[in-house]
């Protein structure tokens, strides 16, 4: 039973973001700012989707396990901005995938737009 229940959410969430995905397309001057949450971390990348190339990728995973979630997912946000300004790129489509927009996603956003990204 437990196995179906598991099945089922993850069925539902690659839905959730294929829905999402098929309104979004990432350019060369306008790429896709994908985020990636699990449990322990968060993880966001600039993708080119005409090329199928990543411009810039950022993971809390080089960060201080003892900060708290929010604080690492704001600081997610604000590398992943200075490598997109640093690469030249100013405008993006944020693509929050299956997740909801809220807590660490949405920290993710707030800290790209504070640094110089316009979504």
């Amino acid at each position: 039973m437990l196995r179906k229940n598991i099945l089922a959410k993850r069925h539902g969430a690659k839905r959730r973001a294929i829905r999402t995905r098929a309104k979004i397309h990432g350019t060369a001057v306008r790429p896709r700012l994908s985020v990636f949450r699990s449990d322990k971390h968060i993880s966001a990348q600039l993708i080119n989707d005409d090329t199928g190339r990543t411009i810039c990728a950022a993971s809390d995973m080089k960060l201080s396990a003892k900060e708290k979630p929010m604080v690492r997912a704001v600081q997610v946000g604000e590398t992943l901005a200075k490598a997109a300004v640093a690469a030249g790129v100013t405008t993006v489509i944020f693509d929050r995938g299956s997740y909801i927009y809220h807590g660490r996603v949405a920290a993710i956003a707030e800290a790209c737009r504070a640094n110089g990204l316009q979504f």
